[in-house]
């Protein structure tokens, strides 16, 4: 049992446990800039030894911040959200920090987009927004949270990369492993099932994709399609590619939830997976593994993305835009297979 635990344990026992200054305790708890990481770790080292949580409505109360951080969600995909809300929990809960989730609709006017911003700071004061895809590239919702002298960090943005703080990663190259793996495996008819071009991360990972398959395979064929990131559309694109004498014997989709659609769809039409038609996503969500065969697929580290943007604005973004870039990995599971031999 931690010491402390039990009993309230206040800011100044933290400081004579750490010996330091109450105001030098109050700096690391509350995620200031400019200080060393020696004293950082004294106060984290008494936090943790004495199970302390700071107060965060006192800490509110006695300052211009509010210590709450609002994530904005514009996205189809309940497996995405789920993760991106997780590491963004995460890493508010660590600080000491509330989290705030709203969901916005971008396809309206320009009226109505500000009218549902204008709602969200009337709702509370927030000390950063963490907006994630396709709103961290709505120009619209930029320039408001600018107006207003709102801070916010962007997960994956596409378009005016330098403009501001991002966490993002390489869907260019992470897609060409996909490519790279079809091309291993032997195939030769490939379908590419494509996401919204409102997502920006969508068009890089078609880009990448096809990039390498021409690259390592000029002689293959690839026929495309497009869905908006969910399940139905995905099924609904798979019967289209699947129709038809020659159907492809792979297909890569641009998340799981319309890979998982195509699973869907082959099986429907009698294909067996991977026996007759190998299947890969991109993002390693939940469905990932709740479907069978299990999906092969990009694992993107969706929840990393949100903690990382959440500490930033937590720690305070500096002057100039930084971009800090997480690693994709290719995960094989059951879904793709050796390319069986074409008919002559």
């Amino acid at each position: 049992m931690r010491e402390g635990v039990g009993s309230r344990v206040t800011m100044e026992v933290v400081a004579k446990r750490a010996g330091v200054s109450l105001k030098s305790v109050s700096r690391v708890v509350n995620g200031e800039a400019g200080v060393s990481e020696e004293l950082r770790a004294k106060v984290t080292e008494a936090v943790n030894a004495l199970g302390y949580v700071p107060d965060v409505a006192a800490r509110s109360l006695a300052g211009v911040r509010s210590f709450t951080i609002a994530i904005l969600f514009d996205n189809p995909s309940s497996n995405y959200n789920m993760k991106i809300q997780s590491g963004a929990y995460e890493a508010c809960s660590d600080a000491g920090y509330h989290l705030r989730l709203y969901e916005m609709h971008s396809d309206c006017s320009d009226e109505g987009l500000i009218r549902q911003l204008s709602g969200i700071l009337q709702k509370g004061r927030c000390d950063g927004f963490v907006l994630s895809p396709p709103l961290c590239d709505d120009s619209r919702l930029l320039d408001f949270l600018e107006r207003e002298q709102k801070a916010y960090v962007r997960i994956a943005p596409v378009l005016e990369p330098g403009r501001t703080s991002a966490v993002e990663t390489d869907d260019f190259e992470a897609a060409g492993e996909v490519a790279r793996l079809f091309h291993r495996l032997g195939h030769k008819r490939i379908a590419l099932v494509n996401g919204p071009v409102a997502h920006g991360q969508a068009v890089y990972r078609r880009d990448g994709f096809l990039k390498a398959i021409q690259s390592l395979a000029p002689n293959a064929t690839v026929r495309e399609d497009w869905g908006d990131f969910t399940f139905y559309s995905g099924m609904m694109a798979g019967k289209r590619l699947l129709k038809g004498c020659e159907p492809p014997q792979a297909v890569f989709a641009a998340n799981d939830d319309m890979a998982a659609g195509v699973m869907n769809a082959a099986q429907q039409m009698g294909y067996r997976v991977p026996e007759d038609l190998s299947v890969c996503g991109f993002d390693d969500g939940i469905i990932a593994m709740t479907i069978w065969p299990h999906l092969t697929t990009i694992h993107q580290p969706i929840a990393e993305m949100a903690s990382k943007a959440v500490r930033m604005l937590i720690e305070g973004l500096p002057k100039e835009p930084v971009t800090r870039l997480v690693n994709t990995y290719l995960v094989e599971r059951d879904s793709v297979a050796s390319a069986a031999p074409l008919p002559a």
